[in-house]
């Protein structure tokens, strides 16, 4: 009988995590796709609006990566505002501002309008991939979460897959007193504004408000999830103002800040480093610019998959990195040899993107309640400093040197470091937590 309960309680979770899933995740990633193709679409306009508005790579580079520092001071208080309120009311909130904002960078003028309307951009998002990032944890537990995750991160690299060539192809565009680059802004602008809609029918803050779950189904995602976070509160960091004294917390930032230096370094300066080629049109280098990010997007899924499957954590994130590291240095010495350079970006952006999905079971296994609002959004926000370093130090040194060569460098330096702090991480004890009153 015992086994008998147990295979009928181990069916009932495979089929509630699956019904969550085809419910969830394919509309989260349509925000995702949405979100991450708004704050990248700005290296594709580059390969115009840079001319028409005569920014030099330094005035762009700055511009691209500042996005990040509107990021990074909004996004622990937007986090902690969605634990609150509820997913659905704050996402559609974020949408909203986003999608305007992302529209009205059609209308810049010059380097301080693209400063502001970046920074805006940037304030707005604050709040969407750390509280996407909670939100999962209320859903699926940490067992599927590397696999979840990981499905959830195929936005990133599909919305370059399928907005690359979408934004050379708009970059044609002109009419209205408008050219290419600003009918780009505002039509892949618009969807998130219109997506509001579909957020408030489709999120479901918790899930025993889920309609769509029986009440069978309901009662055992509810007790799961409720028995995961009692585990986590008895050995783990819940107390908000312990996880800004916490050096594993400010590590784990770190460690995203050499994923995120390397994500947006490369991905938004990209487009340009295949355009300087040589001999290629706007719509080839979308089209160029596609491959690494659908190989990446295949990776992603099937080493999350892989993640999951072993259990195994630490080398899913270091061994990515690490590769995706020396494939940089690689592409550093190659910018001349088109062919070759091209295939070690592609190898990094595989690297690169591969140790998100599992990066992400490290501190949602640590965290609980309102500590996972904050500590979440706080990795974010120190991670995604490297959005702005990244891009920043790119432009500054191709504007110094002449050359891509050492800012790609730079870049693979810092994933290099993330390999190392994980594999370090995880041969270091975690301080002994009190047990709960």
């Amino acid at each position: 009988m015992a086994a008998s309960d147990e295979n009928s309680a181990s069916a009932l979770g495979a089929q509630v995590i699956r019904k969550a899933t085809w419910r969830l995740i394919p509309f989260m990633a349509l925000l995702y796709f949405i979100n991450y193709l708004d704050r990248v679409n700005v290296g594709f306009a580059a390969l115009t609006m840079n001319a028409d508005l005569g920014f030099s790579a330094t005035v762009y580079g700055n511009g691209a990566g500042i996005l990040f520092l509107g990021y990074v001071f909004f996004m622990v208080p937007s986090n902690i505002i969605l634990e609150k309120v509820g997913a659905r009311q704050w996402v559609a909130v974020i949408m909203a501002a986003w999608g305007a904002i992302s529209a009205g960078m059609a209308f810049v003028q010059g380097p301080t309008s693209f400063y502001i309307m970046r920074f805006l951009l940037g304030v707005a998002e604050a709040g969407f991939f750390p509280g996407m990032i909670l939100y999962m944890t209320y859903w699926f537990p940490a067992h599927v979460r590397a696999r979840i995750t990981g499905l959830f991160l195929l936005a990133v690299p599909l919305s370059s897959v399928l907005g690359a060539p979408v934004s050379s192809l708009l970059l044609e565009l002109e009419g209205f007193g408008l050219v290419g680059w600003q009918w780009m802004f505002i039509i892949q602008g618009v969807p998130a504004i219109f997506l509001t809609i579909a957020v408030l029918r489709v999120l479901t803050n918790k899930p025993e408000d889920a309609d769509w779950l029986n009440a069978e189904e309901k009662s055992w995602l509810a007790g799961v999830m409720e028995a995961e976070r009692i585990q986590k509160e008895m050995h783990r960091t819940t107390n908000l103002a312990a996880v800004f004294l916490s050096v594993r917390v400010w590590l784990f930032g770190l460690m995203y800040f050499g994923i995120a230096i390397g994500v947006y370094g490369l991905t938004l300066w990209l487009p340009q480093i295949i355009k300087g080629f040589g001999g290629l049109s706007n719509i080839e280098v979308g089209l160029l610019t596609s491959v690494p990010y659908a190989l990446a997007a295949l990776g992603m899924f099937l080493w999350g998959a892989h993640s999951d499957k072993t259990g195994e954590r630490t080398w899913h994130v270091a061994l990515p990195s690490l590769v995706g590291g020396i494939a940089l240095a690689a592409s550093a010495y190659m910018v001349n040899v088109p062919v070759l350079a091209f295939v070690a970006l592609t190898i990094a952006s595989v690297g690169i993107y591969g140790s998100l999905p599992s990066f992400w079971t490290l501190p949602t296994g640590m965290l609980s309640g309102t500590a996972a609002a904050g500590g979440i959004a706080l990795i974010t926000a120190v991670g995604n400093t490297g959005g702005y370093f990244g891009p920043a130090l790119v432009g500054y040194i191709r504007d110094a040197t002449q050359s891509y060569t050492y800012g790609l460098l730079l870049l693979a330096a810092f994933s290099v470091m993330t390999a190392v702090l994980v594999l370090a991480m995880s041969r270091a004890k975690p301080a002994a937590q009190p047990a709960p009153a």
